[in-house]
């Protein structure tokens, strides 16, 4: 093989190489930095609501004192992600700047179809994003001893183009130390979910914390 070939074939990997890493890295989120100048909300079911916790250690109570921003609690126990998609109307007119997304227990729970909940959550994010927010999609894993859930929500974080953070329960659920009972966490499982948002959201609160108003 002459030298000159040899250069070729080298150079055809190399770009075959770094084709496939392009490739693999995560989108730009949309809409970061926000252009929306409203609260955090956290917006979802029991699970953001706090089920479980101690007053003051739900988890974007938690989040807000470790990241030192106030965040709205807009969690209600019970709904499901067509629930969510009702009140969707009042959470956008608040123009929110970030959005910590979670819905899909209890749609597992009553056996709605994923695919419903992923449609329900695909207009969710849409409505946002056409609001100027910033949001962060919470996995939750199927009510099933094997998670049937955790592709499909990372592949609508990867087409909507939102921050991900798989399932809310991983490394909580069937461990009574961090559960108030089946499917709720109690403080300090809170306290590690919250722990595991705050590790993807520090690096970008820079471009996150809210608008310094003009003047």
């Amino acid at each position: 093989m002459t030298l000159k070939k040899l250069s070729w074939i080298l150079g055809l990997a190399l770009l075959a190489v770094a084709a496939s890493w392009w490739s693999r890295r995560p989108p730009v989120p949309v809409n970061l930095p926000p252009t929306a100048i409203g609260p955090w909300i956290a917006f979802g079911d029991s699970l953001t609501q706090g089920h479980g916790a101690s007053e003051g250690n739900d988890y974007p109570a938690i989040l807000s004192r470790s990241l030192g921003v106030p965040i709205v609690n807009l969690g209600v126990s019970g709904e499901t992600s067509a629930d969510g998609l009702k009140r969707l109307d009042a959470v956008a007119q608040q123009q929110p700047r970030v959005v910590l997304l979670c819905f899909g227990g209890n749609d597992a729970l009553s056996q709605i179809p994923l695919t419903r909940t992923l449609a329900n959550l695909d207009a969710i994010i849409d409505r946002l994003h056409a609001e100027g927010s910033f949001v962060v999609l919470i996995g939750i894993r199927s009510a099933s001893l094997r998670d049937r859930n955790e592709k499909q929500f990372a592949r609508l974080a990867r087409e909507k183009r939102v921050l991900y953070v798989p399932d809310f329960l991983q490394g909580l659920a069937f461990k009574p130390v961090y559960m108030s009972d089946a499917i709720h966490p109690n403080d300090e499982g809170y306290r590690r979910f919250a722990a595991r948002l705050e590790k993807k959201l520090r690096p970008l609160l820079p471009q996150l914390r809210d608008a310094v108003p003009p003047g």
